[in-house]
């Protein structure tokens, strides 16, 4: 089926079809008449013709770390839902972890076929600094900063401090920490910079003792835990970096035979569906994900469409719940 038959068949002029199919003016009776004709033959545009006309794709890469995290889940979530309701498709690159291929992602993207790239950023070092300002198409960051690139990331600084002081105000005063690579300067180095505030401001200095690092796994947190124990047995809470994190946690303190909240409290970040479900509910701090991926999508289209980068860097806010485990 092509332009010509749907216009013969609509009783119409070609051009009146090729104005239709870009959205331009048709007057109402030729509309109905078009839509008509490819509602019956299911006529579906060719992209790479629109692409050839347009110069536009209307596709976005969209590089995510991992595909089985609740919360990336949520942010892509939201720049699906953005995109989609302006006609624009989704590229979707899983990283697992791996910087390289991040790097590698945004190769592919610089040389195929994407008006934009949103990049959901863990560690961000030189190289990916220079890849993007080499993509030559849009680009927004999703979850952390980076001066000079248009960015949607959270106060992870002010969760954290939050959070860790819901444990000092409990009447906890030996607080262990349980974080993530402080490469990461959002959940890593800024999340473990709140803990430290906050207990320095209820006048303990953080002994680097009562601090271990984990992966983002449950497994992680579980590990993680069993070394802080064992060297802190009296610790009296535990702040971690992420909800999954202090699930492990949680199974491993619970193994010791100690109670929670009774005996040790804790807390993580994320407030993921798990921390609901876990009793006791883990005390935690509610990120706005879906609506940092709403956000970071409405930036990049604004960038594609109307050819406006405002360098534009957005902080979501945050809210504690407190759950039962404090």
């Amino acid at each position: 089926m092509t332009i010509a038959e749907i216009a013969s068949r609509a009783g119409v002029s070609k051009a009146a079809v090729s104005r239709y199919l870009n959205n331009g003016y048709v007057s109402s009776e030729k509309r109905e008449a078009i839509r008509r004709v490819i509602e019956e033959t299911g006529y579906v545009p060719s992209q790479q013709a629109q692409t050839l006309r347009t110069g536009k794709s209307r596709m976005v890469g969209v590089i995510v770390p991992r595909i089985d995290s609740e919360s990336i889940s949520r942010v892509v979530a939201g720049i699906s839902k953005v995109l989609e309701a302006q006609g624009y498709r989704l590229l979707l690159a899983n990283t697992d972890n791996n910087i390289q291929k991040e790097l590698e992602y945004l190769e592919v993207f610089r040389s195929g076929n994407v008006d934009g790239v949103i990049l959901v950023a863990t560690i961000l070092s030189g190289a990916h600094k220079q890849a993007l300002g080499a993509l030559g198409c849009p680009a927004v960051l999703a979850g952390q900063r980076m001066e000079g690139m248009s960015c949607v990331y959270h106060d992870d600084q002010g969760a954290a401090r939050a959070v860790t002081e819901l444990l000092l105000q409990n009447g906890r005063r030996r607080i262990g920490y349980i974080g993530v690579t402080p490469r990461d300067k959002a959940a890593g180095a800024a999340r473990r910079a709140g803990w430290q505030a906050a207990m320095r401001e209820a006048g303990q200095e953080p002994d680097p003792a009562w601090m271990e690092q984990s992966d983002f796994s449950i497994d992680g947190g579980y590990a993680a835990a069993e070394r802080l124990l064992a060297r802190v047995p009296d610790m009296e809470g535990i702040f971690c970096a992420t909800d999954s994190i202090a699930i492990g946690a949680k199974k491993r303190i619970e193994e010791d035979g100690r109670r929670i909240p009774d005996e040790i409290a804790l807390a993580g970040i994320g407030h993921s569906r798990l921390s609901e479900l876990v009793r006791p509910k883990l005390a935690t701090a509610h990120y706005y994900y879906q609506t940092s991926g709403e956000e970071a999508a409405r930036d990049l289209l604004e960038m594609i469409e109307q050819g406006i980068d405002r360098k534009k860097q957005l902080m979501l806010g945050y809210e504690v719940y407190p759950g039962e485990s404090v």
